[in-house]
């Protein structure tokens, strides 16, 4: 029997039908996650995405952008081939970006009811129709997307009503699952059910797409239920005010928090605008029914120090949060003094440990006592440790696996464990698209998979150069030149604006003269020729300057020339 040609099977592969898988964010990072399914002839496939996620900018590689979500340009383009949108939950790097991109794609977008609850507010607050974000219900329901069928299957996270997906295609069944941890008691949400997840993975499934943030944590994950204790102990014990700050989604933690400072006898003020739409959100969808009173901040002014608990934003540093506010001094009349203590409820991430770090000590100088150690008594992970992953594993028993949500070393550590127990793995990194009909995931295809940066009120891409001069400009400084000419010829001198530079030089001379002296005198000798030409003009001066600062102080900066010409 012959074997088929080459050219045969190739053009077998283009018709066959095939399952993808596509991140565009949260695979090779933490944060930003948006992924892609779909199902179909190559380049035909029906679409599904999963999360519409933000990340958080930061003052040395993003300065002045409000946020960093996916860019989307793929999806753009095959827009008519999108079913819809599935929000697992409703952390920011999970939902943050919907309101912002959902103009340029217009599916719906399903989650469950306080996901799609915060997703209408979002969309309200950007002036997008809220009615095109649709509730869930919890698996056994499912949703007809084309080709597939998905369901959201509840899982303990740490944020209320965390879900992961199961995805029906023609090809097998996907299961996604989103961020999770394995606990039976995390005190607010639902727990984690071994015996429903086993039973999604009985007819088999054809990949396990999975949390990969914790693979590098031996130990087995902590119960919510567990932080409790210690907790209550601390603020018991606590002379002062108290004050704590975890994430603000974290509902569970909040309660165990507020839940403490009750039954030590305080009043319980919240204090940050996220925290307390959270804890609305809970009430208004009838996840949290019993969270505990709170006192508003114009009455908690009044409250002797030692019988007020606050709770507040700014876990991470946030340099706009309640932390960072009380950290500089007064905020809404409260204010912190010696002998109050301040706990860290939380874990610091990654790139945030200088605006902590800062806090902290802000909190040492005043006589606070801070107390941030001991995470595993104040503070458990909302994401699955590696004997938890591996128990994952274990129920679900996929043909291949695909780890997301962790940086490229997460990735690559969460394919080694798959491939020890057998599993075929892959690194499958943004940009990349994955075919996973056949028994091992293999990379067919890359497209750009860049960041878009909301700016203000304006979208911008991370190659169009404004962060990019924005940094310059910090490092280097400003001068801006102005020269007026009449008939090709200078209208007395150039005159300079420094801006971010030393005022004075090595010469001891003021740096504004240096440079005007230095320019006037290259005008007065420059040729005719770069007189009549504005370009050559602009950039001779711009070398001038810059060799002037660099004599006198060291630095090149950005120079900007404003050249006026007299008719």
């Amino acid at each position: 029997m012959s074997k088929p040609s080459k050219s045969k099977s190739k053009s077998q592969s283009k018709s066959r039908d095939r399952l993808i898988f596509l991140p565009l964010g949260g695979a090779g990072e933490i944060g930003m996650n948006c992924y892609v399914y779909g199902y179909g002839k190559p380049g035909k496939e029906r679409l599904i995405v999963v999360d519409l996620g933000v990340t958080f900018p930061n003052m040395d590689t993003t300065p002045g952008v409000d946020l960093i979500f996916a860019d989307i340009e793929w999806l753009v383009k095959n827009r008519k081939r999108i079913e819809g949108i599935f929000i697992t939950h409703a952390h920011e790097d999970h939902i943050g970006a919907v309101s912002l991109l959902w103009d340029q794609l217009r599916v719906p977008v399903h989650a469950r009811k306080m996901t799609a609850y915060i997703a209408r507010r979002k969309m309200e607050e950007r002036g997008q129709p809220a009615k095109e974000v649709l509730t869930a219900g919890a698996y056994p329901a499912v949703i007809q997307a084309g080709p597939f069928k998905v369901s959201f299957l509840p899982i303990s996270h740490s944020i209320p009503e965390s879900s992961g997906l199961l995805i029906d295609t023609p090809a097998g069944r996907v299961v996604h699952t989103g961020d999770f941890k394995l606990d039976e008691t995390p005190i607010e949400g639902e727990p984690f059910d071994p015996e429903l997840w086993a039973e999604i993975a009985k007819p088999g499934v054809q990949a396990l797409v999975c949390d990969s943030t914790n693979v590098f944590s031996e130990a087995p994950g902590h119960s919510e239920a567990s932080v409790g204790p210690g907790i209550q102990k601390l603020v018991a014990g606590a002379q002062g005010m108290m004050v704590a700050t975890t994430f603000a989604s974290n509902v569970a933690r909040l309660k165990t928090l507020a839940d403490a400072g009750i039954a030590a006898g305080r009043s319980v003020c919240l204090l940050g605008r996220a925290m307390q739409r959270m804890i609305e959100a809970t009430r208004e969808t009838g996840v949290v029914s019993d969270f505990p009173e709170t006192v508003p901040v114009e009455d908690a002014r009044d409250i002797p120090r030692e019988n007020l608990m606050l709770i507040v934003t700014g876990s991470q540093g946030e340099r706009r949060a309640a932390s960072a506010q009380l950290a500089r001094g007064k905020y809404l009349g409260l204010q912190m003094k010696e002998g109050d203590t301040f706990l860290f409820s939380s874990k610091t991430i990654p790139g945030n440990e200088r605006g902590v770090i800062g806090i902290m000590n802000a909190f040492s100088e005043m006589g606070v006592d801070v107390i941030a150690e001991d995470t595993t008594m104040f503070h458990v992970s909302g994401h699955a440790n590696r004997p938890d992953l591996e128990r994952m594993h274990d129920i679900i028993k996929p043909k291949m696996l695909i780890p997301m949500h962790g940086e490229h070393r997460h990735l690559r550590e969460h394919v080694k464990l798959a491939r020890a127990k057998g599993l075929a793995a892959e690194v499958v990194v943004n940009g990349s698209m994955a075919d996973l009909t056949g028994d091992a995931p293999h990379v067919v295809e890359h497209i750009e998979a860049g960041r878009t940066y909301l700016d203000g009120k304006v979208r911008i891409g991370a190659l169009d150069g404004v962060v990019r001069d924005r940094i310059r400009m910090a490092l280097n400084g400003h001068v801006l030149a102005t020269i007026i000419l009449e008939n090709d010829e200078p209208l007395g001198d150039a005159w300079v604006d420094i801006m971010g530079l030393p005022e004075i030089g090595v010469t001891n001379a003021p740096l504004v003269e240096v440079i005007e002296a230095d320019l006037n005198q290259f005008l007065a000798r420059a040729r005719d020729k770069t007189l009549r030409d504005d370009d050559k003009l602009e950039e001779a001066m711009k070398r001038e300057v810059r060799r002037s600062c660099s004599d006198e102080i060291g630095k090149k900066p950005e120079v900007t020339v404003v050249i006026s010409r007299l008719m």
